[in-house]
């Protein structure tokens, strides 16, 4: 695991965009296609702001969130509609996007399709995550449901989550799927976070499940 402090949030966006684009020209040379997983949420749109002005090979890359919450795409707490409009667009409009929300009630309703759909994705190219205060990844929060299930071995690809903190059920890529990417970054703004990343360390994996992820890491962190 590596730490990487920035002397503000804008470079971190740029170096890590950098970081990116070299992963993923690296995958693009040695593999027809390619797989990138990203998170939803607030912290990653500046990057994808950067990232889909990149000129590479976009029609080669598989693109994919680590996790969704179950509302429909026109919902404003939709990743996919973050996706849609802050990834998909300029010359990342050409990724194929790897849907992880189907109009279904539930998660589990749809969980056999989703799962067949994702299987292009694995082993994952280049992977990108962030962190919560309570020492989240993806859909993997302590106390949720299904937690046990999705940091085993013994894991499926995806895994319906509920947890107290989420407001609505979600669906997760499980941790041996995201911690056997090839590359990873993870990506953590804030002096809050910080203090939890290093608190993560000392704690159990169900305690902190971001600890699931650690291998291999890059972490990139600006106040």
């Amino acid at each position: 695991m590596e730490f990487i402090e920035y002397p503000d949030r804008d470079f971190l966006v740029m170096s890590l965009a950098n970081n990116l684009v070299g992963d993923l020209r690296n995958a693009l040379s040695n593999q027809e296609r390619v797989s990138f997983v990203v998170p939803g949420g607030t912290t990653p749109g500046p990057v994808f702001d950067a990232l889909c002005a990149a000129d590479i090979d976009w029609d080669r890359v598989d693109l994919m969130l680590s996790d969704e919450r179950w509302v429909p795409t026109s919902n404003d707490r939709s990743n996919t509609r973050l996706l849609e409009q802050r990834m998909l667009v300029d010359h990342a409009a050409k990724a194929h996007l790897v849907p992880l929300y189907l109009p279904f009630k539930t998660p589990e309703e749809a969980m056999e399709t989703l799962t067949q759909g994702s299987i292009c994705v694995f082993p994952i190219s280049v992977l990108l995550l962030g962190m919560g205060a309570d020492m989240h990844t993806a859909s993997l929060f302590p106390g949720a449901d299904q937690l046990d299930l999705a940091l085993s071995n013994e894991a499926p690809v995806l895994v319906a989550m509920r947890a107290p903190c989420a407001s609505e059920p979600r669906i997760t890529l499980s941790a041996p799927f995201l911690n056997g990417a090839r590359r990873k970054h993870l990506i953590i703004f804030g002096e809050e976070k910080k203090v939890a990343f290093e608190k993560a360390q000392t704690l159990s994996t169900k305690e902190a499940p971001v600890t699931a992820v650690l291998d291999a890491l890059k972490v990139h962190w600006a106040a």
